[in-house]
């Protein structure tokens, strides 16, 4: 196996395992978290403190691989154009660095719960309601990391467009999805009640990302001079 296809497929596997790394992660927090209830939802999160804390490490090992798939598409696609390659890396980054920081509030829950002499002060009531506070933070937070993510999608695009070994159609989609990733992104702060960029969002993220990652995995990459 060649080095260009040996990178594509390890670019791929890092994408595979990220995006199941991230799901399980983000589908096991949710179902500790009941709307509309915080003394509900605390009392899920202490009654599983272990699980809670498994779900933030696996949101940091996703970020981390996250920026290791970044790092080995960017060793794949540098040939192409090089300041593209790293600006795709950059941006990743940038939310990769987002996110970690934004995991920050999930640990303060379990810092407010376990309780100290210091928050001796606060009733129970009061401290449920710091847990929701930071919980929503943290969700805040993970939502401004889209900002990087979605802009990365287009030097990422361009690149699989412009290369010669990765189909161009993938391309295309990519360089679409960015938009409607960034649209997305405005839409969470600026109309939050208009969801109906998801219903496009979404779809086309699934078949961008998760096509590429197929691809790499499954076909790789051609050695040749990139177009």
């Amino acid at each position: 196996m060649n080095s260009l296809n040996k990178t594509a497929r390890m670019a791929g596997f890092l994408y595979l395992i990220y995006m199941a790394t991230h799901i399980i992660s983000d589908v096991w927090r949710g179902s500790f978290i009941v709307p509309e209830d915080a003394a509900a939802t605390v009392g899920n999160i202490m009654a599983h403190e272990g699980g809670f804390t498994l779900t933030i490490v696996g949101d940091l090992l996703a970020a981390a691989l996250f920026f290791l798939t970044a790092w080995a598409l960017y060793a794949l696609l540098k040939p192409v154009n090089k300041d593209l390659a790293l600006l795709f890396l950059l941006l990743n980054l940038g939310g990769v660095a987002i996110q970690c920081s934004s995991d920050l509030f999930l640990f303060a829950i379990q810092l407010l719960m376990n309780g100290t002499d210091t928050l001796n002060t606060f009733q129970m009531g009061q401290l449920q309601a710091l847990a929701i506070f930071f919980l929503d933070l943290r969700e805040k937070g993970f939502l401004i990391a889209q900002l990087f993510y979605g802009a990365w999608l287009f030097p990422l695009g361009y690149l699989v467009f412009k290369s010669g070994f990765l189909p161009k159609f993938l391309g295309i989609v990519l360089m679409v999805h960015c938009f409607t990733w960034l649209s997305t992104f405005f839409q969470s702060f600026l109309f939050p009640g208009f969801t109906a960029i998801t219903y496009v969002s979404w779809p086309l993220g699934f078949i961008a990302e998760f096509g590429l990652t197929l691809w790499l995995l499954v076909m790789g990459a051609k050695e040749q001079k990139p177009a």
